[in-house]
């Protein structure tokens, strides 16, 4: 099922700032029992980041209703909220007030292999390099194509590629937050130039804070990810992935990413 501003339609109009400019926001979420997991939280970034960028948000009211409808009936699917500025006269100056476009699609949930969990993922690190911009770090924005061109990378030997930034530093998968494991507590990098802040990476540090597990926000660079024992990438779909390989990097299963997998109520 897919919504435009309220109607059933998969169109939109030609002139729309998201399609032309990548002018917008997005949220991905799991939905178990017709019920968006952490609906909270992501409607809190989605408009939250539309303050950020200046995007006239979407009423809440309104975008909670049509949720409900847009899930209805769906045991296990992925929820997809898009909000662009809405549409323009061409240019990149924004209108003062626009009206910003609300996209709802509800896709079948991702078959992934057991095992990936339980086993750990064979993951690589990308060529391609995420651009500094601290007026965008942490937001999910439309604008994807560093993670496209990252994905282009593989084919199907590797499950997730690890991005780091102009600077060298370490940022974040194509598709998911990274966490370092050294000693007894967890190392996530900072965000404040580039990657996406996402929603189970915040879910994990509340986690650890609530189970007494160190962890830490900081600038980390390839030698950390070298030092480190453990490794894991994390989603709002795939939960946790251990990494048993990076390149020809090998790491082995550590108790506090089992830890953190048994006090997470995964999908």
């Amino acid at each position: 099922m897919t919504l435009v501003n309220g109607c059933s339609t998969a169109t939109i109009a030609v002139n729309d700032r998201g399609l032309l400019y990548g002018d917008g926001l997005f949220e991905t979420m799991a939905v178990v029992g017709e019920r968006p997991r952490e609906l909270d939280r992501h409607l809190r970034r989605l408009l939250n980041g539309c303050r950020r960028l200046a995007i006239v948000p979407p009423d809440e009211s309104i975008l909670r209703r049509e949720i409900t409808r847009t899930c209805a009936g769906a045991e296990r699917a992925v929820l997809k909220i898009i909000v662009t500025r809405g549409q323009d006269s061409r240019g990149y100056r924004p209108a003062e007030r626009g009206k910003p476009t609300r996209i709802l699609m509800l896709s079948p949930w991702p078959v992934y292999p057991v095992h990936y969990r339980h086993e750990g993922i064979v993951a690589t690190r990308c060529q391609t390099r995420l651009a500094c911009n601290p007026r965008l770090a942490g937001l999910k924005h439309l604008n994807r194509l560093e993670q496209v061109l990252a994905r282009g990378e593989w084919q199907d030997e590797y499950q997730e590629g690890l991005l780091l930034d102009t600077n060298d530093q370490l940022v974040e998968g194509t598709m998911s937050n990274v966490f370092l494991i050294k000693g007894d507590s967890l190392h996530t990098p900072e965000l404040k130039h580039a990657g996406v802040a996402g929603i189970m990476r915040e879910r994990i540090l509340d986690c650890a804070a609530t189970a007494g597990i160190a962890a830490h926000i900081r600038n980390l660079t390839f030698q950390d990810v070298e030092a480190a024992q453990a490794l894991f990438f994390c989603n709002s779909l795939i939960g946790i992935w251990p990494v048993r390989r990076l390149d020809d990097l090998s790491f082995g299963d550590h108790r506090l990413t089992r830890e953190l997998m048994n006090l997470l109520d995964l999908p």
